[in-house]
Order: structure tokens, then C-alpha cells, then sequence
């Protein structure tokens, strides 16, 4: 199939330009991941803005890194590993452990498909490019030396890579990406499941304690209520306690009218009774002068008598 390549890829092509790529490539990585689209003749009038527009992006980033290319060109990067007589290793010498080395002899930190490098599984020197730009691609040497045995043990073993057609080389690199995009995709729906399961989890747990909380809130609450209760009780006797007081001292202010009333009557009476002796003394000495003769009249009898 013919695409039109949306951005820059490395081994295949600049943004702008047409390439006729294998089927899988282009369905399965190139067009999921909108590096390209179909090369149909309403894209094609889109091809020079898309160029003038990459053209532009390409200085951009050819100036902001011209310093780390300077940095990575001619380096050299060392691994001691474990390997057969053949000399071919127990394992192999992958991009990611690149990058990891890369990053810590020169602090620059770049991902590991920017490595033109298929993983290395024989001793020996090996070159690889560092892909920056399409402008900008330092080479650097990668030494793979036995453990126990010094890096220059190597240094006449410099492995040449095999010459493969530059065609059948972007298909196979295209079709490695294809499976790197699909596996990715796959981890990262792994990741996903595992995050909604987490999530589900922590929802659960956040449940659960909502739950306590309500719990402890609805125990507080109901030790409010007791408590409320108990002093609304408190109130009550207290309120009966003081009825009694107010009862008991209205029937002391009641028994102390009476007995007020009762002295009281017994004044007016004493004082009846001396009003009523009053009268008879008045009485008494009323008749008492009226018995008595009065001095004319004793005179006159006197002289009558002579």
C-alpha cells in the first residue's frame, strides 16, 4: 500500500513523502498511530504544507539538539556479560540497557526506539545510531566483552553488519515496530484492567469505611441522644423536686396565715373583752356618782335641820 507519511520515520522517510509500505505495517501501525494516512489524491494536495510545516519542526529540534548529539557522538559503552565459547551470549544486550548506559556516562535521556539496534546476543564491537532527528543521528560504539576478561579483549572482533537490502530492511523493521506497537498496546490494556481492578478495590475499601465511619457517626449520635436523656431526667426530677419544695412551702405559708389569723382573733377578742371591761368600770362609776349626795344637797338638809 502507499501512505503519506504525517511525520518523520526513521529507516522509512520524511513527513510529506509518499513510500509504498507492506499492508501490516501500514494497517497495523502506521495508520492506528497517525503517522501516516493512505496516499489517495485529496491527501496528496496536503503533501507540501505537511513538509514545509515538518521542515520547520526539523530545525526546531535540530537546534535544540545539536548539544546532545555532540554529547553521544563517538561514545562507548561497555558490557561484561556471560557468554558460551561461541561467544554468543546467555541473554542479550538489549535497547532499554543502551539507554540506561547512555544516560548514565552522559546524562541524556532519550528512549530506547530512538536506538537503531536489534538486541545484541553476540561478543564483539557493535555500532548503533541514535536517532535524534532525521538530521541528526550520532553513531555510537557498544563493546560486549566477556566477565572477567578486559573490554580490549574484544576490540579485534568489530561485528559488521549483515547487508541487507534498505527494502527488505524498513519491512522488517516495520513489521518489528508493528509487533512493539502491539505488544505496548497490550501491556498498556493489562495496565488498565489492573488499574479498574485496583480501583474497584479502593472503592470497595472506601465503602467499607465509609460504612464504619457512619457507624461510629450513628453510636456518637445516639450517645448524644443518651446523654440528652438522661439530662431532659435530670431536668424532670429536679423540676419535681422543686414543685415539692414550693408545695411544701406553700403549706408552711398556709399553716402560718392560720396561725397569724389565729393570734390575730385572739387580739380582738382580748382587746373585745377590754373594751367591755372598760364599759362596766365606766358603768360602775357612773352609778357609783349617782348614789353619792351632792354637796348642795347636803347643805340645804343641814339647814333645814338648824
Amino acid at each position: 500500500m502507499k501512505v503519506l507519511l504525517l511525520k518523520d520515520i526513521f529507516n522509512l522517510g520524511r513527513a510529506g513523502e509518499v513510500k509504498k509500505v507492506a499492508d501490516g505495517y501500514g494497517r497495523n501501525f502506521l495508520l492506528p498511530q497517525n503517522l501516516a494516512v493512505l496516499a489517495t489524491p485529496g491527501s496528496m494536495k496536503q503533501a507540501g504544507h505537511i513538509k514545509k510545516v515538518a521542515a520547520e519542526q526539523r530545525a526546531v529540534l535540530n537546534q535544540e539538539l545539536g548539544d546532545v548529539a555532540e554529547r553521544l557522538e563517538g561514545v562507548e559503552l561497555t558490557f561484561p556479560v556471560k557468554a558460551g565459547e561461541t561467544g554468543r551470549l546467555y541473554g542479550s544486550v538489549t535497547a532499554m540497557m543502551i539507554v540506561e548506559a547512555i544516560q548514565d556516562q552522559t546524562g541524556a535521556e532519550i528512549d530506547r526506539r530512538q536506538v537503531d539496534s536489534q538486541p545484541i546476543k553476540l561478543l564483539g564491537v557493535h555500532n548503533a545510531r541514535v536517532h535524534l532527528t532525521m538530521d541528526l543521528m550520532p553513531e555510537i560504539k557498544i563493546i560486549v566483552h566477556r566477565e572477567g576478561e578486559p573490554p580490549e579483549s574484544v576490540l579485534d572482533e568489530e561485528i559488521l553488519p549483515d547487508e541487507v537490502p534498505t527494502e527488505d530492511f524498513v519491512e522488517l523493521q516495520a513489521e518489528l515496530d508493528a509487533i512493539e506497537a502491539e505488544e505496548e498496546a497490550a501491556a498498556e490494556a493489562e495496565d488498565e484492567a489492573a488499574k479498574a481492578e485496583l480501583e474497584g478495590e479502593l472503592e470497595g475499601i472506601s465503602a467499607e469505611a465509609e460504612g464504619i465511619e457512619l457507624e461510629a457517626e450513628a453510636e456518637a449520635e445516639l450517645e448524644d441522644i443518651s446523654t440528652e436523656a438522661e439530662e431532659i431526667e435530670l431536668e424532670a426530677e429536679a423540676e419535681a423536686e422543686l414543685e415539692d419544695i414550693s408545695t411544701e412551702a406553700e403549706e408552711i405559708e398556709l399553716e402560718d396565715e392560720s396561725e397569724v389569723a389565729n393570734i390575730e382573733a385572739e387580739i380582738e377578742d382580748v382587746e373585745a373583752d377590754n373594751l367591755d371591761a372598760k364599759a362596766e368600770v365606766a358603768d360602775a362609776e357612773s352609778s357609783a356618782m349617782s348614789d353619792e349626795p351632792s354637796d348642795d344637797a347636803d347643805q340645804a338638809e343641814t339647814d333645814e335641820i338648824e
